[in-house]
Parts: C-alpha cells; structure tokens; sequence
C-alpha cells in the first residue's frame, strides 16, 4: 500500500518532515482513501495520522569537551586547522613579545641596575627585532656585561 502521497500532504500541513509524520496501523484502508487536504486534516483531527515528537540531543558530551578544553587539553597537533599565523597573528604575537621585553627592561631601568644610555640602546634593539625572548634579552645584558652586578 503506498501511502507517500497522503504522507507528504501531512506533512506539508502539520509543517514537518514526512519522517514525523505516523500513520495508525489499524486504520491504513482509511488513510488509503484520503486525496484531499481536507481529507487528510480531518483524520489529523481525529487522531488517525500523528506528528512524531522531535527529537533532542544531549549536551552533556559538549559539556564534558569544553571543560577538557578549557583546562587546555585537546590542543594538540592533530586537533589544529588553519596555519599557526591563523590561531595567533604575526602582529599579535610581535606585541605580546616586545611588550614583554620593554617591561623588563623598565623594570631594570626603575631598580637602577641599567644606566640611561644602556636602556635606550636596548629599546631601540628590542624595537628593531634583536631578541627573540625576554630569555635571549637577559643572555644578551649578561654576556655583555651591561647590568650592574653591585646593585643587585
């Protein structure tokens, strides 16, 4: 017995998928007989054709994979998309760096342990791109002998 017809009508009508819609076993013959919209209203009114209830998804897996996240797991190699400029751009990155080191080298300058002229030699080496690390900063003033040993 194809139904599909009187299946898409229900579903047009009650504004659903036609996998929603359920026919009543008991009464196909009556269902079989239905052409009209109006037809196919009146059985929906009498309870004959009924809308399936939509289904609804558990969040509690979604849940469970923010936490993870956010205690920053899950960050590995395989779970990136895009480039590594994409996730962190070169322009924020180069702020963050800089910021970083100019702190420190202000930090140096208000405890005394560099003179004037050393600092703003080194600002200008951190603006122009010298050192790669607050770590490489401090290498660089050690090995050159720029930080006063007896201030410390």
């Amino acid at each position: 017995m194809n139904l599909s017809v009187q299946k898409r009508m229900a579903a047009s009508i009650l504004k659903a998928g036609k996998n929603r819609i359920i026919f009543d076993n008991s009464k196909l013959n009556e269902i079989k007989e239905a052409i009209t919209k109006r037809d196919i209203r009146n059985l929906i009114n009498s309870g004959v054709i009924k809308l399936d209830q939509k289904h609804g998804f558990s969040s509690f897996r979604i849940n469970k994979l923010r936490a993870q996240k956010r205690k920053g797991k899950r960050k590995g190699l395989g779970s990136r998309k895009g480039k590594k400029t994409a996730r962190l751009g070169r322009k924020k990155k180069w702020m963050i760096k800089v910021r970083v080191q100019r702190k420190f080298l202000k930090y140096l300058k208000q405890n005394k342990l560099i003179s004037i002229h050393v600092y703003r030699k080194i600002y200008k080496m951190i603006k122009s791109d010298v050192f790669r690390s607050k770590r490489h900063l401090k290498l660089y003033l050690d090995e050159n002998n720029l930080i006063r040993k007896n201030a410390i």
